[in-house]
């Protein structure tokens, strides 16, 4: 399958959204709820750099966002950005007693666990490893998002063609504006991406090391 970059803005909201980061608003977070249920791809904010997402289970946005970013979801890895631990059981497999321990002290927080993917997470995403990062972000924005949606959201990192994380969310917008379908302003966001921990072999593996401070996991 080939995804090629430019995606013309297909939807009906074409904005970026300010968002305060404190107390979001619940209008404007339904606003993005029903953008992301109506297929959107949005810019939102983490506690660490800015992300693309969309629903886990809108095969159509799924689409697009790949597109996007001229990748394959079978091949790439792609997190699941969730609001609390609660959707554990249902993504994810065999998590051992250390592991959640370990994700229940360090989250919300800067890192991104990687764990063997259940059942129920879509064919998709199921790369050649069969599994899937996790995310709790510490930022009010995106939990009161997912919570209000009710399932986690697709998340990949949004970078330039130079690689290079974008941090102001009105230049953010001025560069993606007819790619993708909301930028949510939350403020100015990081350069340093999450932390990685692979959970999924016989030893807990630190694979990048980013915002998420390593002692946190001894």
């Amino acid at each position: 399958m080939v995804y090629s970059y430019f995606v013309p803005f297909l939807g009906n909201y074409n904005m970026i959204l300010n968002i305060n980061k404190d107390n979001p608003e619940y209008r404007k977070v339904k606003m993005v709820v029903d953008c992301l249920e109506d297929s959107g791809v949005i810019v939102y904010p983490t506690d660490t750099i800015y992300g693309l997402g969309c629903d886990i289970f809108n095969k159509k946005a799924v689409e697009k966002l790949c597109r996007l970013r001229g990748i394959n979801p079978a091949k790439t890895n792609l997190s699941f950005v969730c609001n609390d631990l609660s959707h554990l059981s249902e993504y994810a497999a065999q998590i051992d007693n250390t592991t959640f321990r370990l994700m229940k002290k360090t989250l919300p927080g800067p890192y991104t666990y990687i764990l063997n993917a259940s059942r129920k997470v879509p064919k998709l995403f199921k790369n050649n490893k069969k599994t899937i990062g996790i995310r709790v972000p510490n930022n009010n924005i995106v939990q009161a998002i997912v919570k209000e949606l009710g399932r986690p959201i697709l998340s990949i990192s949004l970078k330039t063609d130079e690689e290079e994380y974008l941090t102001d969310p009105t230049i953010i917008y001025d560069q993606y504006k007819k790619r993708v379908d909301m930028v949510v302003n939350g403020g100015i966001g990081e350069i340093v991406p999450s932390t990685v921990v692979d959970c999924t072999g016989s030893e807990i593996t630190v694979i990048r090391e980013g915002a998420g401070e390593i002692y946190s996991l001894i």
